[in-house]
């Protein structure tokens, strides 16, 4: 029963960890969108985003992607024959992604504080695209979690289906990009 309610814990602080992940990244957006507006309006919401930023990041993100990962941890001293599984090799490899992925969002937090309301030096696009690698690295995990053997004997169609995906949000990001462009 503990290794159970181990694991709930672990699936609710990924869920909030992930919803923190989200949102930060679109408040980068947001913060870059702000590059044509007038000065004084560019200053007020830079100087909101930022603040948002750091709360979400220091309040939401970072307390549950720790207690994520105490469960996650918990879980394998519960049952060590995890570290013997295949599909549980891959999905400690995506979350090394997932971590490479929190380290540029930690920098990010850090550098909009520095920049003290200045222009945010990447394109809107990139950091559009940069939004939806907390989108991929989620689907591999729980396709991963959820189907365990079955992605290590079907991998080609699952390969095939993930960038297909990939390439599907992709467009989708740079069309409603380009639309917003437009209007």
């Amino acid at each position: 029963m503990l290794y159970t309610i181990i694991k709930a814990l672990h699936i609710i602080f990924m869920v909030s960890y992930f919803a923190g992940i989200f949102y930060l990244v679109r408040i980068f957006v947001y913060y870059k969108d702000t590059d044509e507006f007038p000065e004084e309006k560019k200053k007020i919401l830079r100087e909101q985003y930022t603040f948002m930023a750091r709360r979400l990041w220091n309040i939401i993100t970072v307390p549950a992607g720790v207690i994520m990962a105490v469960c996650g941890l918990v879980m394998i001293f519960l049952n060590p024959g995890l570290m013997k599984m295949p599909w549980f090799h891959l999905k400690l490899t995506f979350l090394i992604g997932l971590a490479i992925y929190h380290y540029w969002c930690w920098k990010k937090v850090l550098h909009l504080k520095e920049l003290h309301g200045d222009t945010l030096p990447i394109a809107n696009i990139k950091l559009r695209q940069a939004n939806e690698i907390a989108t991929f690295i989620l689907f591999l995990v729980v396709f991963t979690v959820i189907l365990k053997s079955m992605v290590i004997e079907y991998w080609w169609q699952l390969i095939t289906g993930f960038f297909v995906l990939v390439f599907l949000i992709m467009m989708t990001v740079k069309l409603v990009n380009k639309n917003k462009k437009n209007k």
